[in-house]
């Protein structure tokens, strides 16, 4: 987290900012000091930028996308500095893994797996770069009509604390392919991965100010980027209230904004399903990142011949599910900070307090440092559909279970939040499978399963809520270009 802006660097990391192709301190040469969630300890230090860093990168993007060879690059040439950035990032494999999990506090496998998705980011993104294809249409005689698709400019993102990598490289990755310039203000909370990207983008061949990396606070270098006059669009991932100011300061200069908002997503268990198939996707989806993912699946619904089989089946696995440092490679890490932790302490205090079920509960490693920002899984069961516990995203490891009736009551409970990102069903039942995926509302659904594996090639991004544009897939690219229509009056 960052905990305090200071003069001194506090310990052995010490990066800067990626401003125009070079490493640059803040204008201040104030810093944050960077603490690991899982023992509380500084171990790095980051730039503490503001609105005058911001103008020096945005400028240094303007340049680049208007006077640069970027835009004009030939697509291909793009999709081949995207492939080399994937490349180095498998050949820093280790080196990045290790950086994510300490920053973050999520087990090195998570750091491992996040590092497999970002390399596919860029891979995929260098094949897809010449690939988007413009129209001919049909028009008066004597006209021929054609569009086709061009970068917005320059690009700003705003990247969160929980997976960093990930969603630098699926913003990036799309945004670059298209032509774009970017400027990415990381959380402070989860910056050093950013900015070692920033510099293989360098090495990859990416030209100078066309991929910045500024850091700071939100409060201050995040809200001088959304509001820039010269951002020609905005991307961000994070939560509502957030959300809705970076919305409001991109409005100010007419931006377009893809917002990425979060999630109460569920999984609906049918009588039908194989159960055992399920489960250890059921505790996975939950307990993955320490329960810190917009796509958590933290609401089961289960229809009620089978409730009380899987509850007990999940208390079980709950009460053996273990917290610790990330290096011990546990079920899950640390939570990212201490407000984090309150947050989640003060969701599960107030579930008790009104006479919620807690079914079972998962323990911290005695050995996980007592400085660390820990919270054993906790299982609710037949929680109040009108409760906070089923209706706001707790981003922790707590799971609600909630009993059904038949397939409309399931469909009402699934639709019963403010929330529209991620659903999961689980029926042998053909029928019944598509007609669940049509009548929930979620952007992703996912029938005998959940997640893929970053899903990269998937179009990603929620209903209600939980935001609106697409990220992920060919959908992010046409989100990151605008439409362009020709016409030739040629007689």
């Amino acid at each position: 987290m960052g905990s305090h802006v200071s003069k001194t660097v506090a310990d052995e990391l010490a990066p800067m900012q990626i401003i125009d192709g070079k490493s640059v301190d803040a204008v201040s040469g104030e810093r944050i000091n960077v603490v690991c969630p899982s023992d509380g300890q500084v171990f790095a230090s980051i730039p503490a930028s503001g609105k005058a860093d911001i103008d020096q990168a945005v400028g240094a993007a303007r340049h680049a996308f208007d006077e640069g060879p970027w835009a004009r690059m030939p697509a291909v040439e793009r999709g081949r500095c995207l492939t080399r950035l994937g490349q180095l990032v498998e050949k820093h494999a280790d080196e990045l893994a290790a950086l994510e999990s300490r920053d973050t506090g999520k087990p090195v496998r998570q750091g491992k797996a996040d590092v497999t998705a970002t390399m596919r980011y860029y891979e995929f993104y260098g094949g897809a770069a010449d690939k988007i294809h413009g129209d001919t249409i049909p028009f008066l005689d004597g006209y021929t009509a054609l569009t086709m698709r061009e970068p917005h400019g320059v690009v700003a993102g705003i990247i969160p604390w929980n997976y960093p990598l990930q969603i630098l490289a699926r913003v990036a990755g799309a945004a670059l392919a298209m032509g774009n310039t970017l400027v990415i203000k990381p959380a402070e909370d989860a910056s050093l991965t950013a900015i070692r990207i920033a510099e293989l983008a360098l090495e990859a061949g990416i030209p100078g100010g066309v991929f910045n990396v500024v850091t700071g606070y939100g409060r201050e270098a995040g809200a001088a980027l959304s509001a820039h006059p010269l951002v020609d669009y905005v991307t961000f991932t994070g939560s509502p209230p957030t959300g809705t100011a970076i919305q409001q300061a991109a409005a100010a200069n007419n931006r377009g904004v893809t917002m990425e908002l979060g999630g109460k997503s569920p999984q609906i268990v049918f009588a039908d399903a194989d159960i055992e198939a399920a489960l250890p996707v059921l505790v996975n989806a939950i307990i993955q990142n320490g329960g810190q993912t917009c796509s958590a699946g933290s609401r089961i619904l289960i229809e009620k011949p089978v409730y009380e089989q899987v509850a007990s089946a999940l208390s079980e696995r709950f009460s053996g599910l273990v917290a610790g440092p990330h290096e011990a490679d546990l079920d899950l890490g640390a939570l990212i900070n201490p407000a984090q932790k309150q947050r989640v302490e003060d969701f599960v205090a107030a579930a008790e307090e009104a006479g919620i079920s807690v079914l079972a509960r998962g323990r911290v490693h005695e050995d996980a440092p007592k400085g660390g920002y820990y919270h054993p899984p906790v299982l609710f069961g037949a929680v109040d559909p009108a409760s906070a516990l089923a209706q706001e995203e707790v981003f922790g490891p707590v799971l609600a279970l909630f009993p059904f009736a038949d397939e409309p009551d399931a469909v009402r409970l699934a639709n019963d939040t403010d929330f529209g990102l991620v659903a999961g069903i689980w029926t042998r039942d053909g029928a019944r499978q598509h007609r669940m995926a049509k009548r929930v509302r979620a952007g992703q659904v996912f029938v005998n399963g959940y997640g893929a594996g970053g899903g990269i090639e998937l179009p990603f991004g929620g209903f209600k809520k939980s935001g609106h544009g697409r990220e992920k897939g060919f959908e992010a690219l046409y989100d990151m270009s605008a439409t362009k229509t020709v016409v030739f009056n040629h007689g």
